[in-house]
């Protein structure tokens, strides 16, 4: 059977309309990590929540398979053959209740929008680190804020009200009251139940932190590991940080001292007193002869400043690891493999402190799991878009050697292309929760219409 044309498109979708050869294709199917490229049968670019039910309703009667393309930086897999994408970059709307204090947001919504309209009236979203990130999709795979992470869990944990069309092209509302099993599958379960149209979030009172980054010379790699580890071993849950090896380009727009060699940064934010936090700090400040040091107090609309992420599209390979502790062999293999005379090819390890909040499970149960878990780690390699392929390995020999300590684990929100296996994607819930989210997908999404992502497929 030939693949329907634009003739047999649904004529009640108000948004654009592309195919392969359209002008403005290749725009509207461009991601920020460019390791995955997308090739649909069509993209249907929604305006409302009309469009998203329209093009699901479409797929659906063609028995074809439904794509969401991420709004902000996370891909999961490349889109090809007969596929209906549907972007959501165009559903923009946020609506602040400062009585309240939450948020709504449509599913095309950055965290850079929602943190300048909270900012406003003192109130601070559990937000990425990239202003430049959205909002829904880091959301539902839990979702580690830079700055407020310990003080207040995981973003999921926060969600009060999701709106979401599944497979049929229906829209629910779904509350803990009104769905308690989707409510809990789709905080922590990503895009296999739907597509989320918005959503809808507590906010915090804060107005200020102490925070920002202090750099190092990766000569003192191991110094600045070891105080960084003692830092972490009785830090405050008001206090959110990540260790970070860098080996940055000889480009002219990196500051110069860290132009083409390794720097260690440790990156903190602390909800507190300026007092309280140069306290804290004193002993990393301490640790080696700082480069740099930006951590002062700053309005929490600053944020993005702590780890001064790339805005700029460009292709990166990453890799995860769950860690039980920052113990001497974890060290040592993270130094062996990305300190100072290593010769990897990695640009990047980011080692984020969790627990606190983060280990703690919410009220209103979600999906989201590996609570245990003491640390977060990545490896990422920038290549081109060109090359992706030939370094798709890259930072697993160091993924290798903290398997003993947690790195056979995963978790839902640091899964990458690497990890779209159902194998994969099983590691990163316990047992219990896996055969919920099955259940879950097998009542709304049957014939698993949403797989173009970190698949769960549905109970047989």
């Amino acid at each position: 059977m030939p693949l329907p044309t634009s003739s047999l498109l649904p004529s009640s979708v108000t948004g654009p309309v592309f195919f392969p050869d359209d002008d403005g294709f290749a725009d509207e199917v461009s991601v920020f990590n460019m390791t995955v490229a997308h090739h649909p049968h069509v993209i249907i670019g929604a305006t409302c929540v009309a469009d998203v039910q329209a093009a699901v309703r479409f797929a659906g009667d063609r028995n074809l398979p439904v794509a969401v393309l991420n709004t902000g930086h996370g891909p999961s897999m490349s889109v090809t053959g007969e596929a209906v994408m549907i972007t959501t970059r165009r559903m923009t709307g946020v609506s602040i209740d400062s009585a309240k204090m939450t948020a709504r947001v449509e599913a095309g919504v950055r965290w850079g929008q929602v943190v300048e309209e909270a900012a406003k009236i003192g109130l601070a979203p559990l937000a990425g680190s990239s202003p430049t990130v959205g909002v829904v999709g880091y959301t539902l795979g839990g979702g580690v804020s830079v700055a407020l992470g310990r003080a207040f869990g995981y973003a999921a944990d926060h969600v009060l009200r999701i709106e979401v069309v599944t497979a049929d092209g229906e829209l629910h509302h779904v509350t803990p009251d009104s769905d308690a099993d989707l409510f809990f599958a789709l905080r922590g379960g990503k895009g296999n139940f739907g597509v989320v149209t918005a959503m809808e979030f507590s906010l915090f009172p804060v107005r200020e932190l102490y925070a920002g980054a202090l750099h190092y010379s990766g000569d003192n790699a191991r110094a600045v590991l070891q105080a960084y580890q003692r830092f972490t071993a009785d830090a405050p849950d008001e206090l959110t940080s990540s260790i970070v090896f860098l080996r940055a380009p000889d480009l002219p727009f990196v500051p110069e001292f860290m132009r083409g060699k390794l720097t260690v940064s440790i990156r903190v934010s602390y909800l507190g007193s300026a007092r309280d936090g140069e306290a804290l700090v004193a002993p990393l400040r301490a640790a080696a002869p700082v480069l740099a040091d930006t951590v002062t107090t700053m309005p929490f609309a600053d944020i993005a400043s702590i780890t001064n992420d790339p805005t700029e599209p460009g292709a990166a390979v990453e890799h995860f690891a769950m860690l039980d502790e920052l113990s001497p062999p974890v060290m040592e293999a993270i130094l062996d493999i990305a300190g100072p005379g290593s010769d990897t090819r990695i640009t990047m390890v980011n080692v984020t402190h969790l627990g606190g909040a983060l280990g703690t499970s919410p009220e209103k149960a979600n999906a989201v799991g590996r609570r245990d878990a003491a640390f977060s780690l990545f490896a990422l390699t920038a290549v081109s878009p060109d090359d992706v392929a030939a370094h798709k390995n890259v930072g697993l020999d160091l993924i290798d050697r903290l398997t003993p300590s947690g790195g056979a684990r995963k978790h839902p929100g640091y899964l990458s292309p690497a990890d779209v296996s159902v194998q994969s994607v099983r590691m990163a819930y316990d047992e219990p929760t896996y055969e919920r989210l099955q259940a879950a997908k097998a009542l709304h999404d049957p014939h698993n219409l949403f797989r173009f992502n970190h698949n769960i497929p549905p109970r047989a």
